[in-house]
């Protein structure tokens, strides 16, 4: 079986890009492809493609559109590593930016200005996301020097605009109707705000951890060996939330989670932990980074911050300063995101025929 796909990086994330009739036109189902492909169930992924961890092990599958308003649609899926498990539950924000580079770059989109806009559709979450890349005389520039934090490397600048991202996937911006809810694990009770914007997502109280924006340090050290309490918060969000009938259900990838504290100096408004199937983020989610904008004005989160500018929120990750933006008009709210994308390589993927793969998928 031979597919042919693009490796390219999208902000901190790696990701393969299909396109939609390759994967459908294959005898196996797209999950069973997919995990094949990424060489999974094993916690080395081995004998495919994908790189071991939960940023270096996601797919985008390129649609084309036949409505007049969207250029692209996509999914996202993130598969899993030492489990036989495709998750199609959520969008990842920093592979979404290597949408409209992957429509340039390919022909299905004709650049028309000094600067393209590309109207992109995620049907994970059935998000507008409106891509700006700097299109010169027509064309993409040749010299990439744009580079952002948690990259070592320069690519093309993408701007991420999530127009009305609120509630895309439970209906709601704060699903339970609270600001901030009480979850208790192990006779201990943290507060958490509930949250769906970009992706639904639960961020807890860093003091009920002890820790707090001035010893972000410390941060890492000690949610590391929490692990396993988050990941119940998380599981009992998700059911809170409506994600899940009960904490056993919940997906892995959503409601993604991470631990919060408004900044106490004038570098930051937010310091955050994220993490990312059940270990630590090395940055933030960009659909992440779009709820926690939000959080961050509304009054009464975990999250809200009294001194925070929507035209510029700044958020304290460990690589670094993520910055956002939130504009609102009298037709839509958009969050703006600066990522970077670039295309590392074509290839033609060989699988071989093996019957017993689909024995161990598990459909997500």
């Amino acid at each position: 079986m031979e597919i042919q796909a693009r490796w390219m990086r999208g902000g901190t994330s790696k990701c393969w890009v299909f396109e939609s009739e390759e994967l459908e036109s294959q005898s196996s189902t797209v999950d069973e492809v997919l995990l094949r492909a990424f060489g999974s169930p094993d916690v080395r992924q081995l004998d495919g493609v994908g790189g071991g961890t939960s940023t270096t092990s996601k797919a985008v599958i390129i649609s084309p559109s036949d409505d007049p308003d969207i250029d692209i649609k996509f999914s996202f899926a993130q598969i899993g590593i030492e489990e036989a498990k495709v998750d199609w539950g959520s969008n990842c924000g920093n592979c979404s930016a290597t949408v409209g580079l992957y429509g340039i770059e390919t022909g299905l989109v004709k650049p028309d200005a000094d600067v393209t806009r590309i109207r992109v559709l995620n049907e994970n979450t059935n998000q507008v996301i409106v891509q700006s890349l700097e299109t010169p005389d027509g064309k993409l520039l040749e010299s990439l020097t744009e580079t952002m934090p948690g990259t070592k490397f320069a690519g093309h600048k993408v701007v991420l605009g999530f127009t009305n991202p609120e509630g895309k996937t439970t209906g709601a911006l704060f699903p339970t109707g609270n600001k901030t809810d009480q979850i208790e694990i192990d006779n201990r009770v943290f507060s958490v705000t509930l949250i769906d914007a970009g992706a639904p997502v639960a961020l807890v109280a860093a003091k009920d951890f002890g820790l707090a924006a001035d010893n972000y340090e410390d941060w890492a050290s000690t949610i590391s060996m929490q692990l396993e309490v988050l990941d119940g918060i998380r599981r009992r969000a998700s059911v809170l939330m409506g994600l899940s009938d009960s904490p056993a259900a919940a997906a892995r990838a959503i409601p993604k989670i991470g631990v919060v504290d408004p900044s106490t100096d004038d570098d930051s408004d937010l310091k955050i932990l994220m993490l990312s199937m059940g270990k630590l983020h090395p940055a933030i989610p960009v659909t992440g980074s779009v709820a926690i904008s939000k959080a961050i004005l509304e009054e009464g989160t975990v999250a809200f911050s009294d001194s925070a500018r929507p035209e510029s929120l700044r958020i304290l990750t460990p690589v670094g300063v993520i910055e956002t933006k939130v504009s609102k008009d009298d037709f839509a709210t958009e969050i703006g995101v600066v990522r970077t994308s670039r295309t590392i390589a074509d290839a033609k993927l060989f699988l071989p025929e093996d019957d017993s793969v689909s024995n161990r998928i598990e459909v997500g």
